[in-house]
């Protein structure tokens, strides 16, 4: 009669899952999406006299880096069925935002501000629903308040009558800026409740 051997364990779609939902729960990576936002808003702010093509770049940049943050995050072991589809969404328009800014890099001042505008609408709405139907959000406040603001600054790009670069370049620093001091409050909102959470023995 054979005896049992240890059977190594399988490691699949469960395995990658948790590792996405750990990442995407915790407050290290909230704070790397402010700054992801934060970031190429100063840096656009700072070099405003830059041309179309740069700026271009920078925001299809910053919107990839969304699209996969905004991904990781809807893994959460928090999140509920209908934040994550409304998180995987966000993550897939915010990629395709992106690509269409770095595949199209020369484009007109009007096409960037739709994309850009149109993006920050969309996200925004995505994220505000999310806050609204998650009543066990930590920070649900700070959430819907983030995606309304995402709102408002879509309506203004999208709105806004840019006749410059550098006008577009102001306007989208500026409100990249303020998006990412809202997503930095919500990181650390996120940390604090982490923190209470967490027994004593593991808090920093």
């Amino acid at each position: 009669m054979s005896t049992p051997t240890d059977i190594p364990p399988r490691h699949g779609p469960a395995d990658a899952q948790d590792v996405l939902g750990a990442l995407g729960g915790s407050w290290h990576w909230a704070l790397g999406f402010a700054l992801a936002t934060l970031i190429p808003g100063i840096l656009i702010l700072v070099w405003p006299d830059e041309t179309l093509r740069v700026l271009a770049v920078i925001i299809g940049l910053q919107l990839l880096l969304a699209g996969v943050f905004s991904f990781v995050r809807a893994f959460s072991r928090d999140a509920r069925q209908g934040g994550r589809v409304a998180g995987v969404l966000i993550a897939l328009v915010a990629v395709l935002a992106g690509v269409l800014c770095l595949r199209h890099p020369m484009q007109t001042i009007a096409a960037l501000s739709l994309i850009v505008g149109a993006y920050w609408v969309m996200g925004g709405l995505l994220t505000a629903f999310v806050a609204i139907a998650d009543r066990d959000l930590v920070h649900r406040g700070l959430t819907f308040a983030a995606g309304a603001l995402g709102v408002v600054a879509g309506i203004v790009v999208l709105g806004f009558p840019v006749q410059s670069a550098v006008a577009l370049a102001r306007l989208l620093g500026l409100w990249l800026v303020v998006l990412g001091a809202l997503e930095l409050a919500v990181a650390f909102a996120l940390r604090s409740a982490l923190r209470r959470a967490a027994p004593p023995a593991d808090r920093d």
